[in-house]
């Protein structure tokens, strides 16, 4: 089920200066609708001045939790998440997308793990998610967070970590790094990047006891990170990444022809989505496979259209593709023929694409 359903606000908490944390009223027929694994997100949908926005937030709660919440910081240029700092309430009603995402791993009690994250900013919402629900299923598994902030003000969390770190004092090691606020520990100073941590991983932390890692943060932060910790042997397969904000340049996955064909031929579209089966003519280079759709009035799922959320995540069963950025799908999952239809065009003169697949 990939539709819109509207859940009201049961709270809206200030956690920092300029981030809320909103907690949703799952109804009760709709729990198995709204169920989450660790480290996945919601899309959210509002209309604001006649506009209809939509935005993307990772669930900052465990699913032992019994919770379904998001933060959202303000930025300077959101109109979404200002709003959301300013004027939403309890009792409001939002359109919310069902949980999505792979920023994520199996869980269980039969494992013995070290994981480490590295997360800058919002980056800890879904962190959080998965280092409580590691701890909670794990027993015997241990986790090593490093946070990098500007200032402990700007920390999203700061006490329900804390709160973690006494609960599980053997467990749950926790570092801050601060650009803008000095610490007495020289190398926990600065910014939490590619370069900070080969220092952390050189005097703080073994890699080689590290069994999975986790990246969430700016692109340049996470891009720097990734390269930092297979430069110290961990295997790109074991370290799972999500972006936050706006990518910078396109981590471009071509998946069909590298130049396009001329435009103005077309292409039968064929879209599967929640069982229903959908056709379609389009042209071959004007618009996305997404773009393409909605003008048609085909309702598909989407968020960013930047090829960073995964939310129009779909498998392309017949025909080929090019994809121009994808900031979100794992190489396995391209491999397999998943791609971004946002970021998606046709190659071929036919088409299929599959909403319902998982694998």
């Amino acid at each position: 089920m990939s539709q819109f359903q509207p859940l009201k606000v049961a709270s809206v908490a200030r956690n920092t200066r300029d981030a809320v944390v909103v907690t949703f009223d799952v109804p009760e027929a709709l729990t198995d609708v709204f169920s989450f694994r660790p480290g996945q997100y919601l899309t959210l949908r509002t209309h604001i001045d006649g506009e209809e926005l939509r935005r993307s937030y990772s669930i900052c709660a465990a699913p032992h939790d019994g919770q379904l919440r998001v933060a959202i910081k303000r930025l300077n240029d959101g109109a979404f998440s200002t709003w959301a700092n300013a004027e939403l309430k309890p009792g409001d009603v939002v359109e919310v997308m069902p949980p999505d995402g792979h920023f994520t791993i199996a869980f269980s009690p039969e494992h013995a793990r070290h994981y480490a994250a590295f997360a800058v900013g919002s980056g800890i919402t879904p962190i959080l998610s998965l280092v409580k629900t590691a701890l909670d299923i794990e027993p015997e598994s241990h986790f090593t967070l490093f946070y990098g902030n500007r200032a402990s003000s700007a920390v999203l969390f700061r006490e329900e970590i804390e709160d973690l770190k006494n609960r599980y004092m053997t467990r749950l090691s926790v570092t801050y790094v601060m650009s803008r606020e000095h610490q007495d520990i020289d190398l926990f100073n600065g910014r939490l990047d590619g370069d900070k941590v080969r220092q952390l991983m050189g005097r703080w932390l073994d890699p080689e006891g590290v069994d999975y890692a986790f990246v969430c943060g700016p692109q340049d932060m996470t891009e720097s990170v990734i390269d930092a910790l297979q430069e110290r042997g961990i295997p790109k397969s074991n370290i799972k990444f999500e972006l936050f904000g706006s990518p910078k340049g396109p981590r471009s996955l071509r998946t069909g022809h590298e130049a396009r064909k001329a435009p103005g031929e077309h292409c039968e579209l064929t879209i599967v989505l929640d069982g229903v089966t959908r056709s379609i003519t389009i042209e071959k280079n004007k618009d996305s496979l997404l773009d393409s759709a909605m003008a048609h009035g085909v309702e598909l799922p989407y968020s960013c259209k930047g090829g960073v959320c995964s939310t129009c995540r779909c498998k392309v069963v017949e025909g080929e593709v090019d994809m121009d950025a994808n900031f979100a799908l794992e190489d396995y999952e391209v491999a397999r023929g998943f791609v971004l239809s946002c970021q998606s065009f046709p190659v071929t003169d036919r088409v299929l694409i599959d909403f319902d697949q998982e694998t």
